[in-house]
């Protein structure tokens, strides 16, 4: 049974910094692309980042220079840094496994970032 359990979301100031995990069982986490997206309200899913099974990575032209995407593989847990926050990457952030066996979603973590 797959699952994908995020954590480490909450509120923020703008220009701070957060950093979100996602804990993942049930699949070969070292050869799943894994990737991270962001739903905010009244608006489509989005891609925020991805990482390859080689470590290879890509950003969402709104988030590149200020979020790093991560994995470790000993430990099957995907991270993403997220810093010089804005008022509008408030979201609800998913963690996504791309496997061979399908593509599978976490429940998400709350993201909001205000003064």
């Amino acid at each position: 049974q797959v699952q994908l359990v995020e954590s480490g979301g909450g509120l923020v100031q703008p220009g701070g910094s957060l950093t979100l995990s996602c804990v993942a069982s049930g699949f070969r986490f070292s050869v799943a692309t894994m990737a991270w997206y962001r739903q905010a309200p009244g608006k489509q899913r989005e891609l925020v980042a991805n990482i390859g099974r080689g470590f290879a990575t890509d950003y969402g032209d709104s988030v590149r220079g200020r979020f790093t995407i991560s994995r470790d593989n000993t430990n099957s847990v995907l991270y993403l840094q997220m810093d010089s926050l804005k008022p509008e990457d408030t979201a609800v952030y998913y963690c996504n496994a791309d496997t061979f066996n399908g593509e599978y979603w976490g429940q998400g973590t709350q993201v909001t970032v205000s003064s």
